[in-house]
């Protein structure tokens, strides 16, 4: 089956949509992407429309995550808000042995079979699909990387604010004001000062008035896509807040140095070196070293908690499980499950999609270990798939949230 390319030159005239997985991160990051010339739309619809399209367009075995996606962007292209002429789809892949790298060949056919002339394009940095990716040139990377640690900033102090905020939408008012802000300063080299811009950052979020009492925090581990995307685990971090908690998010850097990180550990666990395995070492080097500059300028600033060190997921890993058990998110998982528990996050929520066999067994596999060496750790797996409903799954972690109060109650 032929499928329609995206060329240089169509960057012009063609508008691109991407899922929402990030709302911080993406919007962002398609604003720096406007500044090369495409125009990006992100995908924002929550509808069950978007189940149904998908479970329409690929096969009910396919993971949640693949399901979403390419019902999210099918149900786009059938609203008619697009000239779907001129209209591309864009979906990124990790690299990985998962759908994450091989659901672009189930988007392509069914959008070959129903829209033919609409082109998929592949964000990836490793190497795949050479022939119709977009075009990542240095300065692009550079940005980009800029782009992932200050939308990381962003998103954890506003979890850390929201939920005990004295004025209600101060913290969101913060972060749409520097979510216009920080476009602008990628427009120049103003976006390289780093330490600056995240002491204006801090400065902002820690001027909201905000209650002293304590929260429940809970931890979000699990999928990459189902973590983070409020339309794959149902608007989970809102409801926790509904609740009364603090949602602790890991930061999208963990995961790209996780998958740098995997590509060194392959290459001495099967003994080979080449070029690539060069290139992400290098790469894993100068990721860690910006993480720990924004870690450091937080725990500087003094009234907020920092992302965790990469490299004490990587020593937590080490305890329990191999490095070498890469596929899906893998090892991370249960470090993360480790970390938190070890740093005073005990309550925690492992999102499990359908279909992602992996992450159940790093994560529901793993979590009877992880409890053994923290038996305060308060581990709930949620299930998210077409047929599990908002209901059912809130239901289970107000029960994880009783068992906390309680526990808290214990302490007091």
């Amino acid at each position: 089956m032929a499928y329609a390319k995206f060329t240089p030159e169509m960057k012009k005239t063609y508008t691109i949509l991407a899922p929402n997985m990030l709302p911080i991160h993406f919007h962002l990051l398609i604003r720096i992407l406007e500044q090369f010339g495409y125009h990006v739309v992100l995908l924002e619809s929550t509808s069950r429309t978007v189940v149904e399209e998908g479970l329409k367009n690929v096969h009910n075995d396919t993971c949640y995550p693949a399901l979403l996606v390419v019902g999210q962007f099918m149900e786009a292209l059938k609203s008619g808000k697009y000239d779907v002429d001129h209209t591309a789809l864009l979906i990124t892949q990790t690299g990985g042995g998962c759908r994450a790298s091989n659901y672009i060949h189930l988007l392509r056919k069914c959008v070959a079979e129903q829209f033919p002339n609409v082109p998929v394009i592949s964000l990836n940095f490793a190497g795949l699909e050479k022939d119709s990716s977009l075009e990542l040139t240095p300065a692009l990377c550079i940005k980009m990387v800029y782009a992932v640690l200050y939308a990381d900033m962003l998103m954890t102090l506003f979890n850390q604010c929201r939920p005990y905020e004295l004025n209600e939408g101060e913290s969101q008012q913060v972060l749409d004001a520097w979510q216009e802000k920080l476009p602008k300063l990628f427009e120049s080299s103003k976006y390289l000062s780093a330490e600056k811009i995240y002491a204006q950052i801090l400065k902002d979020f820690a001027a909201i008035p905000r209650s002293k009492k304590p929260k429940i925090k809970v931890g979000i581990i699990g999928e990459i896509y189902v973590k983070y995307s409020p339309l794959a685990n149902n608007h989970l971090e809102d409801f926790l807040i509904s609740e009364g908690c603090e949602p602790v998010v890991p930061t999208l850097l963990e995961f790209v140095l996780y998958c740098a990180a995997n590509t060194e550990t392959n290459s001495h666990l099967y003994d080979y070196k080449n070029f690539k395995t060069l290139a992400f070492g290098l790469g894993y080097k100068f990721l860690h070293s910006k993480q720990v500059q924004m870690i450091k300028a937080i725990k500087k600033h003094g009234e907020f908690t920092p992302p965790h060190d990469f490299e004490d997921l990587r020593r937590a890993a080490d305890k329990y499980i191999s490095q070498g058990v890469s596929m899906g998110e893998g090892w991370m998982i249960t470090a993360e499950m480790a970390v938190l528990a070890e740093t005073g996050t005990e309550n925690i929520i492992c999102t499990q999609p359908f279909g992602c066999l992996p992450n159940h067994i790093v994560a529901k596999g793993m979590a009877r270990t992880i409890k053994n060496a923290y038996p305060n750790a308060n581990i709930v797996a949620i299930d998210y798939d077409p047929g599990a409903t908002r209901v059912n799954q809130e239901n289970r972690i107000k029960l994880m949230l009783a068992n906390a109060r309680m526990e808290q109650e214990n302490k007091v």
